[in-house]
């Protein structure tokens, strides 16, 4: 066998050292701090310890098509009032953690301030409440904003976060599967009613995607769940369009009563 020149193997090390380099110079530039508050912390996209412990992450019991959080056990399979009294569109719905403390002011960073730096840390989290839903679908998209929107915005947070999820996954990302045709009215401020009729019809499927829905476990990517209009209007679509299952995935939910 021909011998390998030194060189050859020894750039793999190298690579590593200049990397390590690179890290240590820019940790020095800009220092890791928490994305939540700005404290220092040992590396970057890492909560501080007090932050990490005020998140409040859903786990277990909790309702097993809207994810609400139960304050007791109630016994497997059980759904939330709300499920039963007003069933959503969807098949299900999880998100990581309630839409307060932390949790608030990550979504704030990513929509707001621009840090698309932390949606593959807020990813891997959706990854995990995920349940393995993710896993089983044949495609995973994000909310749409609309054309005018992104283009002042630069970037679809939601966007983000799913083409992160699918990549730390492996599930088919479809970016352009699911388009808004309306442009809507800003959701904060209005009444659960308005935020109803503002998103009514404001979504489609992009012609020539018809194949990506038609028959196929989705799983639905936003920042955050709050009434739930925008999931609703844009689970329709893909209802519509023949889409056999839904899951909802979020990174917050706006808790409006604890069970």
């Amino acid at each position: 066998m021909e011998n390998v020149p030194d060189d050859f193997e020894r750039r793999p090390l190298l690579r590593h050292r200049l990397g390590d380099w690179w890290r240590r110079i820019s940790e020095l530039v800009y220092p890791p701090v928490c994305p939540a508050c700005g404290r220092t912390v040992a590396r970057h996209a890492a909560l501080c310890i007090p932050c990490w412990s005020q998140m409040r992450f859903i786990e277990r019991p909790y309702c097993q098509v809207l994810g609400i959080p139960f304050s007791y056990d109630p016994g497997p399979g059980m759904l939330s009032a709300e499920a039963i009294a007003d069933p959503p569109v969807f098949d299900r719905l999880r998100s990581v953690a309630l839409h307060e403390g932390p949790a608030k002011a990550l979504v704030h960073a990513l929509k707001y301030k621009d840090r698309v730096d932390l949606a593959p840390m807020m990813a891997s989290w959706m990854l995990r409440a995920s349940e393995g839903y993710v896993g089983e679908c044949e495609g995973i998209m994000p909310v749409p904003l609309h054309w005018t929107r992104l283009a002042a915005r630069r970037f679809n947070q939601s966007g983000e976060l799913a083409r992160h999820i699918a990549s730390q996954s492996g599930a088919v990302f479809l970016p352009s599967t699911l388009v808004r045709r309306k442009r809507t009215q800003r959701q904060v401020g209005l009444t659960a009613k308005a935020r109803e009729n503002n998103v009514r019809a404001a979504f489609a499927i992009a012609k020539g995607h018809e194949h990506e829905v038609f028959g196929k476990r989705l799983v639905l990517v936003d920042d955050v769940y709050t009434t739930g209009a925008t999931i609703a209007s844009a689970t329709k679509a893909l209802r519509r369009a023949g889409a056999a299952d839904v899951t909802v995935l979020t990174f917050a939910m706006a808790l409006r009563q604890t069970i």
